[in-house]
């Protein structure tokens, strides 16, 4: 490649200095920590470059928001053509993209998700969701998951299960339970009148892809309408085909009242975010248009680049080449669990969220920095240290899979003696 390519990107090593000086001192000892200290500098694909020019095959897809890849073309060029007239919005007049995509979105979610308000973030989604759930029912209580995850904000906080991320912000929202994910016993018992409404994320993301029995979705969603409590399905990192369905509710044929999306839904160029529901659920809009608000949702270039994620998604279908890899990516997981039982405890997933248990999380982060040093990248599950996630592009190239689950071979060859010793 042109060296061209490569001016003019900075010192590694300083660049961590000022991470430490300026933003996030912690990052900056993590990155150390685990020899991760290469600057992203391009991305193409399935493929990210670093300022040396080295190449890495990307099986993280930043915690599954490149659905699409890097700059696919279509959402790039959509992205560019919308920045040639219009950047963010007036707020003043009609826009237009914001229609487009929510009467895209009404036409490919399940059952009657009809309405949509356009945020930026996976966690402002699912603020809007939480207040919505409250002002339809009239109450004030929440159900979530333990190991669930559903963004940093104060409410969002309240509904995410980890003390670490928790304890130095309370107090937080009162009336938010954590019962068992999978577990419908303990939710019948925690789901009252109080409660306005139960949420889940289908598949459990940040605790490292764990997929629930086949009877629980549908069993939540009885409690739910028996209750009166609306049911809130967070999607922001199953959606968008990441499952092998569009969305993940769809695997059990369940429409939630309320569903999040993020991630995906922005291509990979652009974030967004959207909370749809039911029209009664936004109800409230029709006494107060102005009753929850952003300044910079539903912007002219998030919607180019949303409308362009969609469109992309179904031409492509994603779902079923999630379905396909998935299976592949699973398969080869197995083989290395039962060829290394001592240092593999698990693996989990559907589609192209998928997950490996280690024995202990020491010997997952030994994996995760080695297949960094050769050119693979992976994520660890923010909930559970111990399981490190694949959850790459979902139009990857077979051949640039298998070279990367072909590393992930030679990893474990080479360093499944050593975990053995930390167990």
């Amino acid at each position: 490649m042109s060296e061209d390519l490569y001016r003019g990107a900075p010192d590694p090593e300083d660049l961590l200095e000022r991470l430490e000086r300026f933003v996030n001192p912690g990052r900056a000892r993590i990155y150390r920590l685990l020899g991760m200290n290469s600057i992203e500098w391009r991305g193409a694909g399935s493929i990210v470059h670093d300022s040396t020019g080295k190449e890495f095959v990307d099986l993280c897809a930043g915690y599954a928001v490149m659905n699409a890849g890097h700059r696919h073309p279509k959402i790039v060029g959509a992205l560019a053509d919308c920045l040639g007239r219009m950047g963010l919005s007036t707020k003043t007049m009609l826009s237009a993209g914001e229609v487009d995509v929510a009467e895209r979105l009404a036409g490919l979610l399940p059952g009657d998700l009809q309405m949509s308000f356009f945020s930026a973030t996976g966690a402002e989604a699912n603020e809007l969701a939480m207040k919505l759930a409250r002002v339809t029912t009239g109450r004030n209580n929440f159900v979530a998951a333990t190991k669930g995850y559903h963004g940093m904000t104060m409410g969002c906080l309240s509904a995410t299960a980890k003390g670490s991320y928790r304890d130095a912000f309370g107090p937080l929202l009162e009336g938010v339970v954590h019962v068992p994910f999978d577990d419908l016993h303990a939710l019948e018992n925690a789901v009252g009148d109080d409660t306005a409404a139960v949420i889940l994320e289908p598949i459990q993301g940040e605790a490292g892809a764990v997929v629930p029995g086949e009877d629980y979705l549908s069993g939540v969603r009885e409690i739910c309408d028996r209750t009166g409590a609306l049911l809130i399905l967070d999607e922001v990192q199953t959606g968008m085909g990441r499952t092998g369905r569009n969305f993940a509710c769809e695997h059990w044929n369940v429409v939630p009242d309320i569903i999040t999306l993020a991630k995906g839904l922005g291509g990979g160029v652009f974030p967004v975010a959207a909370t749809a529901a039911k029209p009664h659920v936004f109800e409230i809009f029709d006494e107060n248009p102005y009753v929850h608000a952003t300044t910079t949702g539903g912007n002219p270039l998030a919607m180019a680049a949303a409308l362009a994620a969609l469109d992309v998604m179904v031409e492509e279908d994603f779902a079923s080449q999630a379905r396909v890899k998935g299976e592949f990516v699973l398969r080869r997981l197995e083989a290395l669990r039962e060829q290394y039982p001592e240092v593999i405890a698990d693996v989990r997933g559907r589609g192209l969220l998928t997950g490996i248990g280690f024995t202990n999380a020491s010997g997952g982060l030994m994996v995760l920095s080695e297949l960094f040093e050769r050119g693979v990248l992976v994520i660890p599950s923010l909930m559970d240290w111990t399981v490190m996630r694949i959850p790459p592009p979902l139009n990857i190239d077979m051949e640039i899979l298998e070279r990367g689950m072909g590393i992930l071979d030679d990893v474990m060859a080479d360093l499944a003696p050593t975990i053995r010793e930390l167990v």
